[in-house]
């Protein structure tokens, strides 16, 4: 009964987790149909999380006001996530695309789990199965596929420091969120890391500093035309807010090295909307790296029942 009591939570945290990822992967259409309608990306990604928390932070006082009560030892916590799981994330990763191909940097991006897993193996002292490790390679082999890295790559230093730049960030996501989910209520957290995120991407983009008619220039989405206020609007929603809380509450229960894997669904979902909507399908070589992706993930998965226990103990020390 306690093993079918765990695989129940730990499904449910991968649901959860997976929902997240289908969340950040669907609001790729909105924020392009936003960038088309005359913003530029960085003041796409100022607007959608600034919005984002200033719609959730009143909820949340109002609703649930013990959410957002911290201790002064949590303030490195808040900060952490706020800068690194938020902000850091997306501004380094929109520096990375600008200077080098999409395809590298996302596959930059997505060497998070390997250091997720480098972070729980050396410094908690968590030793990892090696069909982890093996997992985690698959996965980065499987998105150099789909992303075709040698179409027109170009060295460029300051692009692929900011696309590492942007995978550490990811990283701390996953470990400051499971550090923080384990401790405070998702809702919270989530509240306060927008906020502080907010600030940090609104210094360096400004999303009051552009022209207010922007805010009702038509957004293109297939047959619909609509304002690019309401695309935001869902864009904070259902594309910031939600995906956040969702992947919180799966590291609630879900170690973070196979919940960093996990986002390997990103990309897949994202190139899946792009053939639904755009008509742009995969070609074989990259549907082999789909095939490749998902069996890496699934690998880390069925493999990190053997370190489960020990990482979810060295994640409340």
């Amino acid at each position: 009964m306690e093993t079918a009591g765990r695989i129940s939570i730990r499904s449910r945290a991968i649901g959860w987790s997976l929902t997240s990822w289908v969340l950040f992967a669907g609001s790729g259409p909105l924020a392009k149909a936003v960038m088309v309608a005359g913003w530029p990306p960085a003041a796409v990604t100022s607007a959608r999380i600034a919005l984002a928390a200033g719609l959730l932070v009143p909820l949340v006082a109002v609703v649930r006001p013990r959410a957002l009560r911290f201790r002064r030892a949590d303030l490195w916590l808040l900060l952490g996530y706020g800068i690194l799981g938020v902000a850091g994330v997306q501004l380094l990763f929109f520096v990375a695309v600008a200077r080098v191909p999409v395809g590298v940097a996302m596959v930059l991006v997505n060497l998070a789990p390997a250091l997720v897993a480098l972070w729980v193996q050396v410094v908690r002292r968590t030793r990892l199965p090696g069909r982890v490790w093996l997992g985690i390679g698959f996965a980065v082999v499987g998105l150099a596929l789909v992303a075709q890295i040698w179409q027109g790559a170009r060295l460029d230093l300051l692009g692929i420091a900011a696309g590492l730049g942007s995978a550490i960030c990811s990283a701390g996501y996953f470990l400051l969120g499971e550090h923080g989910a384990s401790r405070h209520d998702p809702i919270g957290l989530t509240a306060a890391g927008l906020a502080i995120g907010a600030v940090v991407v609104a210094v360096f983009a400004p999303p009051w500093t552009l022209p207010a008619a922007l805010l009702s220039a038509p957004a293109v989405l297939g047959d619909l035309r609509t304002p690019v206020w309401l695309v935001l609007l869902i864009l904070a929603v259902a594309g910031t807010v939600l995906p956040y809380l969702a992947g919180l509450r799966a590291l609630r229960d879900l170690p973070s090295a196979p919940a960093s894997v996990l986002a390997v669904v990103e990309p897949l979902v994202a190139a899946a909307l792009a053939w639904l909507l755009l008509g742009q399908s995969l070609g074989p070589m990259q549907i082999v790296g789909v095939a490749i992706m998902l069996i890496g993930a699934m690998l880390v998965q069925l493999n990190m029942s053997e370190a489960a226990p020990a990482v979810s103990n060295s994640t409340r020390q």
